[in-house]
């Protein structure tokens, strides 16, 4: 149902609230769920992960005591966790959540926020065996290599894809060594979202961007304060997979460098908020130009304020 200006009315199938990393998202989420009887549910690529709820950001054990967290801090650091993944286990779990429970989902990945709705490619699930040899044989080459060693098998994705994008590239190659095929050849079928032709309230927190660079170094301060940097060394431990997407989480190739000697603490630490604030600039231009005209963009504030109005009128509870 739709009001004359061609908004939803009455209550949502969900509540998706996006925006940049230190942008008021998670607290936004909890107050919603706290006052509207929800469950957030975790829709950011790095707070999946068990191995860094400092660094991540992620809920503390006080705040999932106020309302229901889902998807949080479930999945081991060595597990390389995809938008086809987290598509599925969203789905099962708005599949047994109880009827009335409102789904609050919050984070900061677009790709995922975009597996709800528009769906998203049916990639196949590349065999362990065969990622761990492509990526052995990849070991020590410079990303140039490994883009003209794609050229030759795939020379479709190649053209798509940087020579220095390493991640895509390792992607690319893994598909074709498991397949035969070009990863585009992929793109075309799609997983329909979980939540596809719902209505739904999306919001995107518009923080302004100097406030928002400077919550971003503070925090990041906070985070060693708080036993960042502990984490990161129980990581390294691991001798996990350089390519890993917790491996690439912001702070933690500074930090690892900083525990190998390699640069100073203060180094790891501008290194970190440097990555984190420039992460912070992408997901405004990406949500920007890859979102639909439906997200709304807000404060968190002004958000409280249009979900309380969606949620409390008449039909919306």
């Amino acid at each position: 149902m739709r009001s004359p200006d061609g908004q939803e009315t009455g209550r949502p199938a969900a509540i998706v609230i996006a925006g940049p990393t230190a942008s008021g998202k998670s607290a936004l989420g909890l107050r919603i769920a706290h006052a509207f009887g929800g469950t957030v549910i975790n829709t950011d690529s790095m707070q999946v992960y068990a191995d860094l709820r400092v660094l991540s950001a992620r809920p503390t054990a006080e705040e999932e005591g106020l309302a229901p967290h889902r998807l949080y801090g479930s999945i081991d650091g060595a597990v390389n966790f995809s938008v086809g993944h987290f598509q599925r286990q969203a789905a099962a779990l708005l599949s047994e959540m109880d009827a009335g429970t409102l789904p609050v989902f919050v984070g900061g990945t677009g790709l995922y926020f975009r597996s709800l709705d528009e769906g998203i490619s049916d990639l196949p699930e590349v065999p362990d065996a065969i990622r761990q040899r492509i990526r052995a044989e990849a070991d020590g080459q410079p990303t140039e290599t490994l883009h003209a060693a794609l050229a030759l098998r795939d020379p479709e994705s190649a053209e798509r894809l940087r020579p220095s994008d390493r991640m895509r590239v390792m992607r690319a190659l893994e598909i074709h060594a498991a397949t035969g095929r070009s990863i585009g050849s992929f793109h075309e079928a799609r997983v329909p979202g979980p939540l596809a032709g719902k209505p739904l309230l999306k919001l995107f927190l518009a923080t302004e961007r100097e406030a928002l660079r400077q919550r971003i170094d503070a925090r990041f301060v906070t985070m060693m304060e708080q036993g960042a940097l502990d984490e990161v060394a129980a990581l390294r431990e691991r001798r996990l997979d350089p390519l890993l997407p917790v491996m690439r989480a912001h702070g933690v190739p500074g930090l690892i460098a900083y525990l190998d000697g390699t640069i100073s603490r203060a180094e790891a630490i501008q290194r970190g908020q440097g990555d984190t604030r420039r992460y912070a600039k992408r997901q405004f231009t990406w949500f920007r130009h890859q979102m639909g005209e439906d997200w709304r963009w807000t404060t968190p504030e002004a958000a409280w304020s249009l979900v309380q109005a969606r949620l409390s009128a008449p039909g919306g509870r």
